[in-house]
């Protein structure tokens, strides 16, 4: 059997031309209704999303404090740094305006000492 003969029979060769349209939807994945959004609507348009801020990475993190990752890690976390662990062994998430009232929090307490 040719090889041309296989794809007239399979029915996957003859160009780009689909006979059937699989009938997807041209919307985006997603809500529908954003507002219908538990911290209100957008991203950060809600007053969980104001609350908490962009989340970050520890990388973020400790170029927002000055810092390396190691210790926002090893000090800052343990002195109570705000973060989400998103599992036992997860990743650590922290949120920009919890990490900043911490910060201007610890300033008012006398300074950080690393």
């Amino acid at each position: 059997m040719r090889t041309h003969e296989f794809h007239r029979k399979s029915g996957f060769g003859g160009g780009r031309n689909l006979k059937h349209p699989l009938g997807f939807s041209t919307e985006p994945p997603g809500q529908s209704c954003p507002q219908d959004c538990p911290s209100g609507g957008g991203s950060n348009g809600g007053p969980v999303g104001d609350l908490l801020g962009d989340p970050l990475t520890i990388g973020q993190v400790a170029m927002l404090i000055g810092c390396s990752a190691w210790t926002v890690r090893q000090k800052y976390i343990t002195t109570g740094l705000p973060h989400f662990r998103s599992g036992p062994n997860g990743k650590l998430i922290f949120y920009k305006n919890q990490i900043i009232d911490w910060l201007l929090e610890r300033q008012r307490k006398g300074g950080m000492k690393a």
